[in-house]
């Protein structure tokens, strides 16, 4: 290229990223969310020590249960799946996975050494079959630190920073935002999380973008990291 051409679009960059390694990020992605997982309802189903009912707070009576926002809450599983695609190397990869790791065994220990519980909602759940159904499977234990709202924060902080990478327009930045938020906020509004597993939940997952982020500014000596 010389100086007078243009570099590609966003969009081109990410399109010609996104088949790099395919098959070690699909195999990767599918077994870290099974390891997690079974350690996440291993410590939920047996707990080692007495479990704490969190507080229920002033933004948790403001926000009413609102079934509708069940598949925003799942969704969590495609938008964590996103950050890896757009990684080029294995290096970055392996860096990759191992601060997410990091970020939900700090969670794990957490549940560990002082499980959690969410207080009773008083709802019917029977009225909310899908809604039930998640209660079923997911319990309203290992509640703080949300890690539902950790990987979240976590994904959009790395989303934020390859998508300015790519040079990718504002209303791409933003939604980007309005995706992870509407994560963050469908876990209270479905009762999975009050508002203090949600607090802990942010500062896990600022904590570990922003020491992973900054490692891999350091470790390339080329990106000038700027994650929010």
């Amino acid at each position: 290229m010389n100086e007078n051409s243009q570099p590609p679009p966003w969009y081109r960059q990410a399109a010609a990223i996104i088949p790099r390694h395919v098959v070690l990020k699909s195999i990767g992605t599918t077994l870290f969310i099974g390891l997690f997982f079974g350690a996440y309802f291993y410590l939920l189903k047996d707990p080692a020590y007495p479990t704490t009912v969190m507080p229920i707070t002033l933004l948790d009576r403001l926000i009413g249960f609102q079934p509708q926002a069940l598949p925003m809450y799942l969704s969590l599983w495609v938008y964590v799946s996103l950050p890896p695609t757009l990684l080029a190397t294995r290096r970055e990869l392996y860096g990759y996975g191992l601060a997410m790791a990091g970020t939900c065994l700090a969670g794990l220990i957490v549940f560990y050494f002082w499980p959690t519980a969410v207080p009773a909602a008083h709802i019917d759940w029977a009225q909310y079959p899908d809604v039930d159904f998640l209660k079923t499977l997911d319990a309203s234990g290992n509640a703080c630190p949300s890690l539902h709202v950790a990987t979240a924060i976590f994904s959009g902080i790395w989303l934020h920073h390859l998508l300015r990478r790519f040079g990718a327009p504002t209303w791409i930045l933003v939604f980007n935002w309005v995706w992870c938020i509407g994560i963050v906020y469908s876990t209270l509004a479905t009762r999975q999380h009050v508002a203090v597993d949600v607090l802990a939940g942010l500062v896990l997952g600022v904590l570990g973008a922003y020491l992973s982020l900054r490692h891999r500014a350091d470790a390339d000596g080329v990106d000038k990291v700027q994650p929010l």
